[in-house]
């Protein structure tokens, strides 16, 4: 009988990563949002109006695509786009009333999915593992 030994940590670890992924899409599915519209819309919550090149900076992807990221918000209504007066060749966007609102519960549902994830642990594991991210994450 398999009970898993077999596996690298490195094997073990991007597998618990896809299942969090997952759960994620599943949360996110009655937004109608992407995985990364979702984190745009925490970067501005967390952040405030900001410069869309910030905003990509954030992100850690090309201005291009926070553009496009932008894009799909602005047709769902969850953010808006306005001149920099500092800069009117730069635009800031911000969320709207209705991106505030969902900000607010998507991070609920993330929150949510990631007690489901690890009920599994003890509080003393989950302790434990906290510490050790953290210093993975550095």
């Amino acid at each position: 009988m398999d009970d898993g030994q077999d596996e690298s940590l490195f094997e073990v670890f991007w597998a618990v990563a896809r299942r969090l992924r997952h759960g994620t899409r599943v949360a996110l599915e009655p937004w109608n949002v992407t995985p990364s519209q979702s984190r745009a819309i925490a970067v501005l919550a967390r952040h405030g109006e900001m410069r869309l090149s910030a905003l990509a900076e954030h992100l850690r992807i090309a201005p291009r695509s926070a553009t496009e990221v932008v894009d799909d918000l602005q047709q769902h209504g969850l953010v808006s786009r306005s001149p920099d007066p500092a800069d009117r060749r730069a635009t800031l966007v911000t969320l709207t009333g209705q991106g505030v609102a969902t900000a607010t519960a998507i991070h609920a549902a993330r929150a949510e999915e990631g007690e489901r994830l690890f009920a599994a642990l003890n509080p003393e594991d989950r302790a434990h593992l906290s510490r050790i991210l953290r210093i993975l994450r550095g």
